[in-house]
């Protein structure tokens, strides 16, 4: 190695420490972090709790669904997003509806397990069709929106693995968990649901994390809109500079 190469070679893994630093910060922000992660669990973790000590479906259902609540208000209140713990109260909501209708306690676990399969098929039916649903969920976090598809077949690549990766993995969690729900009773499929919440999150986050590492760096379309924004306006100044009318000139082109 030579003087000229190291400068170029330590910029190059500047480059890729950042590209990290940005992937790493960008998950964090679309998958809720570790608050997240105590959002979604801690309700199913209650209902399980309350349901295994006293049988009683209304308690345990009830302060689940309170605990939810507490959650989103104690988000509003420190001003953070809400979408996360929202998320959880509907899907707490839906599990308690079924559970109350039915008289089965069972059933609070079951429009959560309906949507994870139902994820898990999104996942895969789009990393077939070429339009990876990891992508259209990363890309406004990221700021590339859709570019990924047409200009940056690196990125794409990774969506799709990333998509792979999060549909093989839900299908396999919803393989356990469908056969408990028929054979298992209420808190040994709620110990077991509740015990599968983190794991295989942080699995699919881990490879996303290890794919999208790889991959080229996004192209920021709201850079470029700006950047050409910017140049629009110099050159319409300059066009009314040549003139000899610097306002009158914008004015005139844009009436």
């Amino acid at each position: 190695m030579t003087s000229l190469d190291k400068p170029t070679e330590d910029a190059g893994q500047v480059r890729t420490d950042d590209a990290r630093a940005v992937t790493e910060a960008a998950l964090f922000e679309a998958f809720g972090g570790v608050r997240g992660m105590v959002e979604t669990v801690l309700p199913g973790l209650l209902f399980v709790a309350i349901f295994t000590v006293d049988k009683n479906l209304h308690v345990s259902a009830i302060a689940a669904l309170v605990v939810s609540l507490v959650l989103v208000v104690v988000r509003l209140a420190r001003r953070d997003t809400v979408k996360h713990a929202l998320s959880g109260v509907f899907g707490v909501a839906f599990g308690v509806l079924f559970a109350m209708f039915t008289g089965n306690a069972k059933n609070f676990y079951l429009p959560g397990m309906l949507y994870t399969l139902g994820l898990a098929v999104a996942y895969l039916v789009t990393a077939l069709a070429g339009v990876p649903l990891m992508g259209l969920m990363l890309g406004p976090v990221f700021k590339e929106n859709l570019s990924w598809r047409t200009r940056n077949p690196g990125r794409k690549k990774a969506y799709t693995k990333a998509s792979w990766a999060w549909g093989l993995i839900l299908l396999a969690k919803c393989a356990i968990l469908f056969p408990l729900y028929w054979w298992a009773d209420t808190t040994q499929l709620g110990w077991v649901l509740v015990a599968l919440k983190i794991p295989p999150f942080l699995l699919a986050v881990w490879l996303t994390w290890v794919f999208l590492a790889k991959a080229p760096a996004p192209i920021d379309v709201f850079a470029e809109m700006e950047a050409a924004e910017r140049a629009e306006k110099e050159r319409e100044a300059a066009l009314a500079a040549e003139s000899g009318d610097p306002a009158g000139g914008r004015h005139r082109r844009q009436a």
